[in-house]
């Protein structure tokens, strides 16, 4: 079976327990606090020197950090990715769209302004304005592709549609107001009807078990979720 080490309000670590759980994949859950330097600890690092959550322990024993890289895999030869070539490229395309010019700004906004105790406090507003303007720019790149289409690569629902609907559908909790963009809110409503389709907050069935750590404080990075 499959370990996950997430922490549970993590947008990344959201995107893996969907793809889980709408392909029935079964998997153990192991809690890790970023906030409490969880993802600091000897222990941890050597499973992943990056220190950051989500970490996939594969059953073999094998450790694959990255949400999206996670995705792809878990994803191979189901309906959430593509035997057509030009669709599975469309598929990274929006991935990479998703890591590099939306992550940095929506997940960013949420995490400093929603998630870290105090984190409104250490940024100014110039961060803060730099937040919303090139999220919402994202924001409006998607608006434009689904203007003409219901999903993000081959007319329907896959990973591609995961990762950007992690951060996008708690984008107010980072400021981010999703009233003028119709299509995005059109899209959410569609990735939430699709079968198998779990909140995140949603937990496996298996037994959990709290990651042992001793902490040593949070890394000052960007913040911790790959």
């Amino acid at each position: 079976m499959h370990t996950l080490y997430s922490m549970q309000n993590s947008g990344n670590c959201y995107k893996l327990r969907l793809v889980m759980a709408q392909l029935g994949v079964p998997f153990e859950l192991v809690d890790v606090n970023i906030l409490d330097g969880e993802s600091r600890t000897p222990e941890f690092l050597a499973l992943n020197p990056n220190g950051r959550v989500p970490t996939l322990k594969l059953d073999d024993g094998r450790a694959l950090p990255e949400s999206n890289a996670a995705m792809w895999y878990l994803a191979e030869d189901s309906d959430l990715l593509s035997d057509d070539r030009f669709t599975r490229a469309q598929i990274l395309q929006w991935m990479f769209f998703e890591q590099y010019s939306h992550e940095p700004y929506i997940a960013v906004a949420r995490f400093w302004l929603h998630i870290k105790p105090g984190g409104r406090a250490e940024k100014t507003d110039a961060d803060i304005a730099g937040w919303m303007e090139r999220g919402n720019q994202a924001l409006g790149v998607m608006e434009s592709h689904l203007s003409g289409a219901d999903f993000f690569a081959g007319g329907r629902y896959s990973i591609a549609d995961i990762a950007l609907y992690a951060y996008t559908h708690m984008a107010g909790d980072g400021g981010f107001d999703l009233t003028p963009y119709p299509g995005i809110q059109a899209w959410l409503k569609r990735v939430r009807a699709v079968p198998g389709h779990v909140a995140i907050d949603w937990r496996p069935a298996t037994e959990q078990r709290p990651i042992v750590a001793n902490c040593d404080g949070p890394s000052q990075s960007r913040h911790q979720n790959s």
